[in-house]
């Protein structure tokens, strides 16, 4: 049997002392754990959950690695990167490739998939953001209001929607590098299109969006998803973005779009490290993943 690891980090894990306090979004990663096990199971793959920041003994013996539910990387990136290396130095498989998580965990990546032909939101890309700056954003835009998100972050987190009539203060610094985009009411109106690939085949497409009043589309933030089939434009939208990677097919990937007005879908993000895959929306994605697995372990 193969000794599978799946990463999840402190605030994911379930903490049977509660010393820790669970994310509000931890029940995604009990998800993830309950569709994988069986299905790995049955293709003769053991599961083992363990926090990323564990002691490099207790990675011995596995013989692949997913990154799963690690979401605080974006804290301390330089620090994941180095364990995912190290991993990889002692051969351990690890997916996806600490390669591609060096690419993917700088948002810039956007910038790549741009010059390869892919249709993505225009982009300011700042390393201070202050008030001023983002005024010239709106400016530049022909907006009123923008959305201003971390290089380096995930899960909508220290993100700021900003309005021309409500402009923070004048001392007011975003505080990390940043990209700046318009913000499109389509993200309200349709809402955001996700797609999830295993091993460069579309699994499943869902519609995710958010809560009255807000405009991220994330749990944490009280966003609804429900499953979509997509068109074949749709489809071949998203997989256009896949094979647009500056690398080879990744092992999983969710490849996240909105409508513009020209009703061309644009890639928000093509999220290749530790994307929640939404297993109530494709109940065949164990089965898909495990033997995905079982094919690149062969």
């Amino acid at each position: 049997m193969k000794r599978i690891g799946f990463l999840a980090c402190k605030t994911t894990l379930p903490d049977t002392d509660q010393a820790i306090e669970r994310r509000g979004d931890a029940f995604e990663h009990d998800l993830m754990i309950a569709a994988l096990e069986p299905s790995f199971a049955a293709q003769d793959l053991s599961l083992h959950v363990l926090d990323w920041e564990a002691p490099m003994e207790e990675f011995e013996g596995l013989d692949l690695i997913l990154l799963g539910t690690a979401w605080d990387y974006q804290d301390k990136p330089q620090a994941f990167l180095a364990k995912l290396e190290a991993l990889e130095a002692r051969g351990v498989i690890v997916y996806n490739s600490a390669a591609v998580v060096r690419w993917n965990a700088t948002k810039t990546y956007l910038r790549d998939l741009s010059d390869a032909g892919a249709h993505t939101i225009p982009t300011l890309w700042r390393e201070v953001v202050t008030n001023k700056g983002a005024l010239e954003a709106m400016e530049t835009f022909g907006t009123d209001r923008i959305v201003v998100k971390r290089q380096v972050g995930a899960g909508a987190l220290g993100q700021e929607l900003l309005s021309r009539g409500s402009l923070p203060a004048d001392e007011w610094e975003f505080g990390h590098p940043a990209m700046l985009q318009p913000f499109l009411p389509a993200i309200a109106k349709e809402g955001e299109l996700s797609f999830i690939f295993i091993d460069g085949e579309l699994s499943h497409a869902l519609r995710k969006r958010p809560a009255k009043g807000d405009y991220r589309i994330q749990s944490l933030y009280g966003g609804l998803e429900e499953e979509h089939t997509p068109s074949p434009e749709e489809s071949a939208a998203a997989k256009a973005i896949v094979g647009a990677l500056p690398f080879e097919t990744p092992l999983y990937a969710r490849v996240d779009m909105l409508r513009g007005d020209d009703g061309n879908l644009m890639v928000m993000e093509a999220e290749l490290i530790e994307p929640f895959l939404y297993p109530e929306q494709g109940p065949n994605l164990g089965e898909r993943l495990a033997a995905a697995i079982t094919k690149r372990l062969a």
